[in-house]
């Protein structure tokens, strides 16, 4: 029975656990960062907080003798999915990892594309305006430098403490989110400007769907580099069952070898 530490947090990981969990063949281990206060039901075993970088991350790899790794952390995870690609190698334990496709604007998208948090700040402008700023907690901080506007807040756990912030409104919520719900969410709340990530995948894309209906800009922070960029040890795939194709093949093939 091969030992699958997957790197989780996200929709696909999810999917892959549950595609994994009945199989007899193979014994696999979730892991989330811990950063969600509560996690959403797994199918499989979940370890639960970090690993204390590359090197903590190699040794639990080599103490578990953990025969795949599997990287289906956010998109926007770069440091775990560079410390997945660094302790995968020291540990010699092949490394997957689902490259979740970004969206691409079609017509009638206003897309105001961005490199990080201060410029997204910097592109609402002086002008007050109607924010809905669709990021994850940690990426909120930054809009404190830019008091003038409305923001309507929404993340999965409650923020904590509130932004410093005069006006603000927060939600809670775990997508997926649909495009008829949100556009009638942005409709009530006179949004008039939207900060996302390019996430990709379906959960999310509802607001940027409404938003092109509603004629409304979306400011977009660009993803970081392809995994397969950073690191040359990745075998990227962009979907659950590209990585269960490319895990049979090497599951197979390390059999073969007796390994």
């Amino acid at each position: 029975m091969k030992r699958i530490l997957i790197l989780g947090g996200t929709t696909e990981a999810r999917r892959l656990a549950e595609r994994l969990a009945p199989r007899a063949d193979v014994t696999v281990t979730l892991s989330l960062a811990g950063r969600t206060a509560a996690p959403a039901a797994q199918p499989v075993p979940v370890r639960i907080g970090g690993f204390g970088g590359a090197a903590g991350l190699a040794a639990f790899l080599e103490v578990q003798a953990i025969d795949v790794l599997i990287d289906a952390t956010h998109p926007y995870a770069a440091q775990i999915s560079k410390n997945a690609a660094e302790a995968a190698a020291r540990a010699r334990v092949p490394l997957l990892a689902i490259e979740r496709p970004a969206w691409e604007p079609v017509e009638a998208d206003r897309w105001i594309g961005v490199a990080d948090m201060p410029a997204a700040v910097a592109a609402l402008g002086g002008t007050p305006r109607r924010v809905f700023l669709a990021l994850g907690r940690n990426e909120l901080r930054p809009f404190e430098a830019a008091p003038g506007h409305f923001y309507l807040i929404r993340s999965v756990d409650p923020v904590t403490p509130p932004l410093a912030l005069p006006q603000a409104e927060y939600l809670t919520g775990r997508g997926p989110f649909d495009e008829a719900a949100e556009e009638k969410l942005l409709a009530a709340h006179r949004i008039d400007v939207i900060v996302a990530k390019n996430s990709g995948g379906a959960a999310t894309y509802g607001k940027i769907a409404a938003a092109r209906r509603l004629g409304l800009p979306v400011i977009m922070l660009r993803r970081a580099p392809p995994r397969t960029q950073v690191a040359g040890n990745i075998m990227a795939a962009g979907n659950v069952e590209e990585v269960l194709a490319r895990l049979d093949h090497l599951l197979t093939s390390t059999a073969a070898r007796g390994v």
